[in-house]
C-alpha cells in the first residue's frame, strides 16, 4: 500500500487513455504509450514548491526536518564566525595601536639615552667633581696564565 490516496480524476483519466490505445492500431497505440509515458511527473521543483508555499505544509517539514536543522545550525555558525572575526580585527587593531606606543616610547628612551651620555655632557657633569677626560688611550694589559700540568 504504497499510496493510500487515490485521486478519481486521474484515475479515470487513466482509464481513458487505456480504451483510446485499445481501441486504435499499433502505431498509433505507441503514440498514445510515449505520451502518457511522458505526462507522468514527479510533482513541482524545489522552487517552485518555495514559491508556492508548499514547503511550509507538515508533510514536507516532517521529511526533512533533519536537513532544515542542518541549514539552521550552518547559518547559526555563519553568523557565530562574523563576530568572531569583527572580534579577531579589533584585538588585531588594538594590539598594533599597543606596539606602536611601545615602539615609540622606546625610540624616545633611546634618544634621551644617547643625549645624556654624550662624551661633552659627561665632561662637564664630572668637571663638578674633579675627574678629568684622559689625553692618553686606554692600553690593554694582558696577561697569559701558565697551565699547571
Amino acid at each position: 500500500m504504497e499510496n493510500e490516496f487515490i485521486d478519481r480524476a486521474m484515475q479515470d483519466a487513466k482509464d481513458t487513455e487505456a480504451e483510446k490505445i485499445a481501441s486504435t492500431g499499433s502505431a498509433a497505440r505507441k503514440k498514445m504509450l510515449k505520451k502518457s509515458s511522458k505526462k507522468k511527473s514527479k510533482g513541482p521543483s524545489a522552487f517552485v514548491q518555495i514559491l508556492n508555499g508548499d514547503f511550509l505544509t507538515k508533510e514536507f517539514m516532517l521529511k526533512n526536518l533533519n536537513f532544515i536543522f542542518f541549514i539552521m545550525l550552518l547559518l547559526l555558525l555563519i553568523v557565530g564566525k562574523g563576530y568572531y572575526g569583527k572580534q579577531l580585527s579589533a584585538d588585531v587593531q588594538n594590539t598594533q595601536k599597543e606596539l606602536d606606543e611601545a615602539t615609540s616610547d622606546y625610540f624616545e628612551a633611546k634618544a634621551l639615552l644617547e643625549e645624556k651620555t654624550r662624551r661633552t655632557e659627561l665632561v662637564e657633569k664630572l668637571k663638578e667633581t674633579g675627574l678629568k677626560e684622559t689625553v692618553n688611550p686606554t692600553k690593554v694589559i694582558r696577561v697569559e696564565s701558565k697551565s699547571e700540568e
